[in-house]
């Protein structure tokens, strides 16, 4: 059979009176009708004097097919260094170099094969190098992120060297957003999110209203389109879910009220920009986007547009609203029971796959079928979870994938950065990060205040969302492909992007320190706390039996409200600091004495009375906010009785030895009360007693 033209094209002619030389492996992919490798030498069928297919033969034959070939047109050109023959008997051909190329052609069964290694190389050289750089960070007292960021910058197109495979990144930063939405999900239920609607629903809205306008007017200042500029000021008014949940989880905050209120906030902005991405499609003709109408069809072409935005707003609105119906009527009755009958089994892996179908599959399902954001599917998906007794455990299965998953996100978001963009527009850069850092921050902590909030709530709540991410790449992107947006915008949100979330774990960092520096220094602050508020102090009708003492509950969640239940079951009085104003709001309709506000402002503590109380009860999880609580009620009540609750040895340690009261860990805890009950079902406590009545 003669050769396909195809390989005949790859072929040289041999030099006459000459043996065809021995010919390097090919570093492309086989086609089909590539000729099987010749045998080596050694091979004792090609040396028998009778077989045809001996070596001389075989070379004969070889020359004689590349001058036939060299007689005729070539399919296509192919350049000196790919134009070689196969060498026989090697079983794996020569592979590029891993960095340069991702494919290694393997010889399988007479069969050349390409295999794709581009997702092992992503995988290698990001996880490796954002350990390096990490810890690089963690020696020079940087926040470990830093170092997941560089460790992108290295990797992609704007640094010599390895390029990644930034669509391969970006898919798997997806699914780390996926997987932590849904860890932050299983810590949530739907009261949790409901409790700070009315703060995180108008706060949201009128805080992107804010950021939008900045950047509008900034780009317009600059001189670009009305539809480019609201493309941008779009992109900077949106918080990265992934940065946010991360700086609250490294401090102990997802659970806290300040955590509550920046979750409650974040979801908001997540279903605003969903309805974004829908509307800005219709609105790119009337925002002079690349499908703009000529000026004599803009009247017809305005009012078809409008149609459209109205049909699209009105289909978005009812898909998120069958979305969210679906999870609370069916999702939360068949989650948890297929969660139970996976835990049945008793297999480790079963449970952890459920997890991760869980997560990824109801994202993507919410993400085809509604139009929701994966982050959104999966967020409601660990709701739905939460309702299972198995969902403490099903957090701990999921958080090593959360943790790996998520460095990948900060990987793409280093892989994405242009370092030219620093040195072109080194001015729009800062003023751009200015807007993200300062303008953000700002519009939220004057939101937090004016709905009665502490300052401490306030800074916190304003600083986490003082950054921006992938919501941000999403707009960028589509505003890009409309031709609303230029280049430079979308080079300009990347660059502020990686900026902001290098700074925000440095912003954290800093919010203790600035809220004490401002309660020292500023009036306004001082009359901020000291403020006319209803809930700030217990109402003239309580009764004296809650003033003089009584027990101090500062935190009402799981373990404090046990424990107010307990109390008030037995007829001890006590008083509730909390810093949720609508939990405050609902035991002040139930008749509880509660104050609203932080229990490590001293005035919170005065409004309590906790000068006269009998004991004060810690139920929070941050350790610094304990010490401090327990700090100024002792300068107020020097004889009160302490008990704190903590979640580790080590910090039950600490404040044991500075003396801080009785510490309760809760495994301990835990441990103690299993222990009491197996021994007293199994008889042992009656037997330790009649040997101790013996002794």
């Amino acid at each position: 059979m003669r050769p396909c033209r195809t390989d005949r094209s790859r072929r040289r002619r041999a030099p006459r009176g000459r043996r065809a030389a021995p010919v390097r492996v090919a570093r492309h992919a086989p086609t089909p009708c590539s000729p099987p490798p010749c045998r080596r030498r050694s091979d004792p069928r090609a040396s028998h004097p009778g077989d045809a297919s001996g070596p001389a033969s075989g070379h004969r034959a070889a020359a004689r097919r590349l001058v036939q070939s060299a007689r005729r047109p070539r399919a296509h050109a192919v350049s000196r260094n790919r134009r070689r023959q196969i060498l026989a008997g090697s079983r794996i051909c020569r592979r590029d170099p891993l960095f340069f190329n991702s494919y290694e052609t393997v010889t399988f069964n007479g069969a050349r094969m390409p295999h794709d290694v581009s997702l092992i190389a992503l995988l290698a050289a990001g996880f490796g190098l954002a350990m390096i750089f990490g810890y690089l960070a963690s020696l020079l007292k940087m926040p470990p992120l830093v170092g997941y960021l560089l460790a992108g910058i290295v990797m992609g197109p704007g640094t010599p060297g390895f390029v990644g495979d930034l669509a391969l990144a970006q898919q798997l930063a997806e699914i780390g957003v996926m997987l932590l939405m849904f860890g932050v999900g299983l810590h949530f239920s739907l009261g949790d999110l409901l409790s700070v609607r009315k703060i995180a629903l108008p706060g949201a809205i009128v805080q992107i209203a804010a950021a939008t306008a900045l950047g509008a007017g900034l780009a317009l200042w600059w001189g670009w389109s009305v539809g480019g500029a609201l493309v941008f000021g779009l992109s900077l008014s949106v918080a990265s879910t992934v940065v946010l949940l991360r700086a609250l989880e490294g401090r102990g905050l997802i659970e806290s009220v300040n955590g509550r209120i920046a979750v409650g906030w974040l979801v908001v902005e997540d279903l605003v920009m969903v309805l974004v991405l829908v509307l800005l499609p219709p609105l790119a003709a009337l925002l002079g986007g690349g499908g703009a109408p000529a000026h004599g069809d803009a009247a017809v072409h305005a009012g078809e547009a409008g149609g459209s935005l109205w049909a699209a707003l009105g289909v978005t609105l009812l898909k998120v609203a069958a979305f969210v119906a679906l999870m609370l009527v069916v999702g939360k009755r068949v989650f948890p029971r297929i969660l139970w009958l996976v835990a049945r089994t008793g297999s480790r892996e079963l449970f952890t796959l459920c997890m991760i179908a869980a997560a990824v599959g109801v994202a993507f399902g919410a993400a085809k079928l509604f139009d929701v954001s994966f982050a959104l599917g999966a967020f409601f998906a660990g709701m739905m979870m939460r309702e299972s007794e198995f969902s403490r455990r099903a957090a701990d299965e999921t958080l090593p994938l959360r943790d790996a998953f998520s460095v990948l996100f900060f990987i793409s978001v280093g892989m994405l950065f242009d370092p030219r963009v620093l040195i072109d527009e080194p001015l729009h850069v800062l003023e751009v990060a200015a807007i993200v850092v300062l303008g953000k921050t700002l519009a939220a902590v004057a939101l937090v205040l004016a709905f009665r909030y502490p300052l401490n709530t306030a800074l916190t709540v304003g600083v986490s969302l003082a950054q921006i991410g992938e919501f941000s790449f999403i707009l960028a992107s589509l505003g890009r492909g409309l031709g609303l947006l230029s280049a430079e915008g979308q080079s300009l949100i990347l660059a502020v992007a990686l900026l902001s979330i290098a700074l925000n774990t440095l912003l954290f960092a800093a919010v203790d320190p600035v809220l004490a520096w401002i309660r020292k220094r500023s009036a306004f602050a001082r009359r901020l706390e000291s403020r006319d508020d209803p809930l700030a102090a217990l109402p003239m009708s309580t009764p004296q039996a809650h003033l003089t003492g009584q027990v101090v509950i500062v935190g009402y969640g799981r373990v404090g409200t046990r424990i107010a239940h307990a109390l008030d079951a037995r007829g001890i009085a006590y008083v509730v600091v909390e810093q949720n104003r609508e939990t405050v709001e609902k035991l002040r309709a139930d008749g509880v004495a509660a104050v609203s506000g932080d229990a490590v402002e001293p005035i919170v503590l005065v409004q309590a009375h906790i000068a006269r109380a009998g004991m004060l009860v810690v139920t929070l999880p941050d350790v610094f906010d304990v010490r401090q609580i327990v700090d100024i009620s002792r300068t107020l009540n020097p004889a009160i009785e302490i008990a704190l609750c903590t979640n580790s040895d080590e910090e039950a340690a600490l404040l044991a030895n500075e003396g801080m009261g009785e510490v309760f860990v809760s495994e301990t805890e835990l441990a103690h009360g299993m222990t009491e009950h197996v021994l007293a079902r199994m008889g042992a406590g009656e037997a330790h007693a009649r040997r101790s009545a013996a002794h």
